[in-house]
Protein backbone atom coordinates (compact mmCIF):
# COMPACT_ATOMS: atom_id res chain seq x y z
CA UNK A 1 0.00 0.00 0.00
CA UNK A 2 1.27 3.32 -0.73
CA UNK A 3 0.91 5.49 1.90
CA UNK A 4 2.22 9.46 1.79
CA UNK A 5 2.17 12.67 3.99
CA UNK A 6 0.74 15.81 3.14
CA UNK A 7 1.01 18.81 5.32
CA UNK A 8 -0.96 22.45 5.13
CA UNK A 9 0.97 25.39 7.20
CA UNK A 10 0.17 28.73 6.86
CA UNK A 11 3.45 30.12 7.19
CA UNK A 12 2.95 33.89 8.12
CA UNK A 13 3.87 36.09 5.77
CA UNK A 14 7.17 37.75 6.69
CA UNK A 15 6.42 40.51 9.10
CA UNK A 16 9.27 42.45 11.11
CA UNK A 17 5.90 43.90 13.06
CA UNK A 18 5.88 40.22 14.62
CA UNK A 19 8.77 40.83 17.01
CA UNK A 20 9.86 37.41 18.66
CA UNK A 21 7.34 36.18 16.08
CA UNK A 22 8.87 37.72 12.85
CA UNK A 23 10.24 35.60 10.27
CA UNK A 24 13.90 35.35 11.18
CA UNK A 25 12.95 34.18 14.61
CA UNK A 26 10.88 31.44 13.80
CA UNK A 27 12.27 29.84 9.98
CA UNK A 28 14.27 27.15 11.38
CA UNK A 29 11.89 26.26 14.28
CA UNK A 30 8.79 26.10 11.49
CA UNK A 31 10.84 24.35 9.01
CA UNK A 32 12.45 21.58 12.12
CA UNK A 33 8.60 20.81 13.18
CA UNK A 34 8.02 19.89 9.47
CA UNK A 35 10.67 18.18 8.73
CA UNK A 36 10.20 16.12 11.42
CA UNK A 37 7.12 14.52 10.08
CA UNK A 38 9.21 13.77 6.70
CA UNK A 39 6.37 15.13 4.70
CA UNK A 40 6.17 14.21 1.04
CA UNK A 41 3.86 17.20 0.07
CA UNK A 42 3.47 19.87 1.96
CA UNK A 43 0.60 22.77 0.57
CA UNK A 44 2.06 26.36 2.22
CA UNK A 45 -0.03 29.31 2.62
CA UNK A 46 1.19 33.27 2.45
CA UNK A 47 4.78 33.98 2.12
CA UNK A 48 6.30 36.26 -0.30
CA UNK A 49 9.00 34.89 -3.12
CA UNK A 50 12.11 35.01 -1.25
CA UNK A 51 10.53 34.04 2.14
CA UNK A 52 9.29 30.76 0.29
CA UNK A 53 12.65 29.89 -1.27
CA UNK A 54 14.26 30.60 1.93
CA UNK A 55 11.77 28.05 3.26
CA UNK A 56 12.95 25.59 1.05
CA UNK A 57 16.59 25.70 1.91
CA UNK A 58 15.39 24.77 5.30
CA UNK A 59 13.36 21.47 3.95
CA UNK A 60 14.52 18.33 3.88
CA UNK A 61 14.37 17.17 0.41
CA UNK A 62 11.47 18.99 -0.69
CA UNK A 63 11.30 21.55 -3.89
CA UNK A 64 9.15 24.06 -4.53
CA UNK A 65 6.79 23.87 -7.52
CA UNK A 66 6.54 26.96 -9.45
CA UNK A 67 7.98 26.20 -13.18
CA UNK A 68 4.70 27.42 -14.27
CA UNK A 69 3.85 30.33 -12.26
CA UNK A 70 4.46 34.14 -12.69
CA UNK A 71 6.36 35.65 -9.61
CA UNK A 72 4.90 39.38 -8.62
CA UNK A 73 7.19 40.86 -6.19
CA UNK A 74 4.27 42.63 -3.80
CA UNK A 75 2.21 39.52 -3.80
CA UNK A 76 1.83 35.94 -1.59
CA UNK A 77 1.43 32.94 -2.87
CA UNK A 78 0.08 29.56 -1.41
CA UNK A 79 2.76 27.34 -2.32
CA UNK A 80 3.77 23.19 -3.18
CA UNK A 81 6.49 21.67 -1.77
CA UNK A 82 6.94 18.08 -3.27
CA UNK A 83 9.45 14.95 -2.71
CA UNK A 84 11.01 14.30 -6.01
CA UNK A 85 12.69 10.86 -4.47
CA UNK A 86 8.88 10.02 -3.78
CA UNK A 87 6.82 12.04 -6.86
CA UNK A 88 7.95 12.78 -10.16
CA UNK A 89 6.56 16.29 -11.14
CA UNK A 90 3.76 16.32 -14.49
CA UNK A 91 2.27 19.59 -14.84
CA UNK A 92 1.45 22.48 -12.80
CA UNK A 93 -0.25 25.70 -12.55
CA UNK A 94 -1.65 28.77 -10.84
CA UNK A 95 -5.01 29.58 -10.94
CA UNK A 96 -6.19 32.90 -9.62
CA UNK A 97 -9.53 32.86 -7.70
CA UNK A 98 -11.61 35.76 -9.72
CA UNK A 99 -13.46 36.02 -12.81
CA UNK A 100 -10.61 35.87 -14.71
CA UNK A 101 -8.71 33.60 -13.32
CA UNK A 102 -5.49 33.67 -15.90
CA UNK A 103 -4.82 37.37 -15.32
CA UNK A 104 -2.03 37.51 -12.68
CA UNK A 105 -3.14 39.42 -9.83
CA UNK A 106 -6.50 39.63 -11.01
CA UNK A 107 -9.39 39.86 -7.91
CA UNK A 108 -13.40 39.64 -8.36
CA UNK A 109 -16.38 39.29 -6.03
CA UNK A 110 -15.29 42.10 -3.37
CA UNK A 111 -12.03 39.87 -2.33
CA UNK A 112 -9.53 42.49 -0.25
CA UNK A 113 -6.37 40.98 -1.84
CA UNK A 114 -6.13 38.79 -4.86
CA UNK A 115 -6.35 35.35 -4.09
CA UNK A 116 -5.33 32.15 -5.87
CA UNK A 117 -4.80 28.01 -5.73
CA UNK A 118 -1.58 26.40 -6.69
CA UNK A 119 -2.14 23.13 -7.90
CA UNK A 120 -0.01 20.02 -9.30
CA UNK A 121 0.04 16.42 -10.66
CA UNK A 122 2.59 14.13 -9.37
CA UNK A 123 3.11 10.93 -10.44
CA UNK A 124 4.21 8.58 -7.76
CA UNK A 125 6.97 6.68 -7.97
CA UNK A 126 6.49 3.63 -5.98
CA UNK A 127 2.77 2.58 -7.56
CA UNK A 128 2.59 5.06 -11.10
CA UNK A 129 -0.22 6.55 -10.57
CA UNK A 130 -1.22 10.19 -10.54
CA UNK A 131 -2.55 12.80 -7.51
CA UNK A 132 -3.58 15.89 -8.34
CA UNK A 133 -2.70 18.38 -5.19
CA UNK A 134 -4.27 21.84 -5.08
CA UNK A 135 -3.50 24.25 -2.19
CA UNK A 136 -5.47 27.37 -1.85
CA UNK A 137 -6.08 30.73 0.17
CA UNK A 138 -9.32 32.44 0.62
CA UNK A 139 -10.18 36.10 1.86
CA UNK A 140 -10.37 36.66 5.09
CA UNK A 141 -12.74 38.85 5.27
CA UNK A 142 -15.92 38.07 3.87
CA UNK A 143 -18.13 34.47 3.47
CA UNK A 144 -19.92 35.78 0.17
CA UNK A 145 -16.39 36.31 -1.49
CA UNK A 146 -15.09 32.89 -0.19
CA UNK A 147 -18.04 31.14 -1.62
CA UNK A 148 -17.43 32.55 -4.93
CA UNK A 149 -13.89 31.91 -5.14
CA UNK A 150 -14.34 28.11 -4.14
CA UNK A 151 -16.35 28.20 -7.23
CA UNK A 152 -14.01 29.41 -9.33
CA UNK A 153 -11.52 26.50 -7.48
CA UNK A 154 -14.18 24.02 -8.81
CA UNK A 155 -14.81 25.04 -11.93
CA UNK A 156 -10.89 25.67 -13.19
CA UNK A 157 -9.69 22.37 -11.44
CA UNK A 158 -12.10 20.27 -13.53
CA UNK A 159 -10.67 21.10 -16.74
CA UNK A 160 -7.17 20.04 -15.41
CA UNK A 161 -7.40 17.21 -13.11
CA UNK A 162 -8.91 14.18 -15.27
CA UNK A 163 -9.94 11.51 -12.75
CA UNK A 164 -6.80 11.58 -10.44
CA UNK A 165 -7.58 11.65 -6.83
CA UNK A 166 -7.54 15.26 -5.22
CA UNK A 167 -5.48 16.55 -2.07
CA UNK A 168 -6.99 19.85 -1.10
CA UNK A 169 -4.62 21.59 1.52
CA UNK A 170 -5.35 24.96 2.45
CA UNK A 171 -6.46 28.34 4.47
CA UNK A 172 -10.07 28.50 4.01
CA UNK A 173 -10.55 31.28 6.69
CA UNK A 174 -13.40 29.89 7.88
CA UNK A 175 -14.84 26.65 9.52
CA UNK A 176 -15.92 23.28 7.27
CA UNK A 177 -19.59 23.94 8.83
CA UNK A 178 -20.20 27.16 6.20
CA UNK A 179 -20.78 28.34 2.90
CA UNK A 180 -16.93 27.03 1.23
CA UNK A 181 -17.26 23.34 2.41
CA UNK A 182 -21.13 23.34 1.35
CA UNK A 183 -20.26 24.50 -2.16
CA UNK A 184 -17.47 21.67 -1.90
CA UNK A 185 -19.95 19.43 -1.15
CA UNK A 186 -22.68 20.13 -3.73
CA UNK A 187 -20.01 19.80 -6.71
CA UNK A 188 -18.60 16.81 -8.02
CA UNK A 189 -14.94 16.62 -6.35
CA UNK A 190 -16.61 14.08 -3.74
CA UNK A 191 -14.11 14.98 -1.26
CA UNK A 192 -14.19 14.41 2.38
CA UNK A 193 -12.46 15.78 5.62
CA UNK A 194 -10.71 12.73 7.46
CA UNK A 195 -10.69 15.60 10.51
CA UNK A 196 -14.33 14.89 10.94
CA UNK A 197 -13.81 10.82 9.81
CA UNK A 198 -11.70 10.20 12.13
CA UNK A 199 -13.58 11.49 14.58
CA UNK A 200 -11.14 14.52 16.31
CA UNK A 201 -13.40 17.09 18.41
CA UNK A 202 -13.46 20.73 16.57
CA UNK A 203 -10.62 23.84 17.94
CA UNK A 204 -9.18 26.01 16.76
CA UNK A 205 -6.40 26.23 14.31
CA UNK A 206 -5.23 29.58 13.75
CA UNK A 207 -3.92 30.98 17.52
CA UNK A 208 -2.35 34.50 16.82
CA UNK A 209 0.89 33.00 18.26
CA UNK A 210 -0.62 32.46 21.87
CA UNK A 211 -1.65 28.52 21.34
CA UNK A 212 -4.96 28.67 21.82
CA UNK A 213 -8.22 31.47 20.74
CA UNK A 214 -11.18 30.80 22.60
CA UNK A 215 -13.48 32.46 19.47
CA UNK A 216 -11.49 30.30 16.47
CA UNK A 217 -12.18 27.82 14.50
CA UNK A 218 -10.97 25.21 12.30
CA UNK A 219 -9.83 26.74 9.16
CA UNK A 220 -7.15 25.09 7.40
CA UNK A 221 -8.43 21.77 6.20
CA UNK A 222 -7.02 18.77 4.34
CA UNK A 223 -8.93 17.18 2.15
CA UNK A 224 -9.15 14.37 -0.26
CA UNK A 225 -10.99 12.32 -2.40
CA UNK A 226 -13.73 10.00 -0.55
CA UNK A 227 -13.28 6.96 -2.68
CA UNK A 228 -9.64 6.12 -3.64
CA UNK A 229 -7.98 7.62 -1.20
CA UNK A 230 -7.85 6.35 3.18
CA UNK A 231 -6.52 9.03 5.94
CA UNK A 232 -4.38 6.53 7.85
CA UNK A 233 -3.67 9.53 10.92
CA UNK A 234 -4.15 13.52 10.78
CA UNK A 235 -3.38 16.19 13.45
CA UNK A 236 -2.41 19.58 14.36
CA UNK A 237 0.81 20.40 15.28
CA UNK A 238 0.42 22.47 18.74
CA UNK A 239 4.18 22.31 19.96
CA UNK A 240 6.32 25.32 20.52
CA UNK A 241 10.16 25.99 21.16
CA UNK A 242 10.66 27.96 24.04
CA UNK A 243 7.14 30.14 23.42
CA UNK A 244 7.75 30.57 20.12
CA UNK A 245 5.24 28.84 17.91
CA UNK A 246 6.16 27.82 14.18
CA UNK A 247 3.45 29.94 12.83
CA UNK A 248 0.06 31.75 13.78
CA UNK A 249 -1.74 28.52 12.70
CA UNK A 250 -1.17 25.19 13.59
CA UNK A 251 0.00 22.73 10.59
CA UNK A 252 -2.12 20.33 9.67
CA UNK A 253 -0.40 17.21 9.28
CA UNK A 254 -1.70 13.57 6.96
CA UNK A 255 -1.23 10.26 6.23
CA UNK A 256 -2.84 9.31 3.40
CA UNK A 257 -3.01 5.91 1.77
CA UNK A 258 -4.06 4.84 -1.61
CA UNK A 259 -6.97 2.48 -1.83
Amino acid sequence: MFNFTVISSNIRFNNPADGVHSWDGRRVILANALNAYRPDVIGTQEGWEPQLRDFQELLDGLEIIDSNREWIDDRMYPSLYYRPDIFELINSGDIWLSETPYIAASKSFGSAFPRLCTWAILKAKENGKHYFFVNAHLDHLESDTRKEQIKVLISEIEKVRADYPIILTGDFNESPFEKVRKVLDESDLNLTDPWLDLGHEECESHHSFKGFREDGSRIDWILHSKDTLKCEGIHLHKESSEGIYPSDHFPVCATLSAK
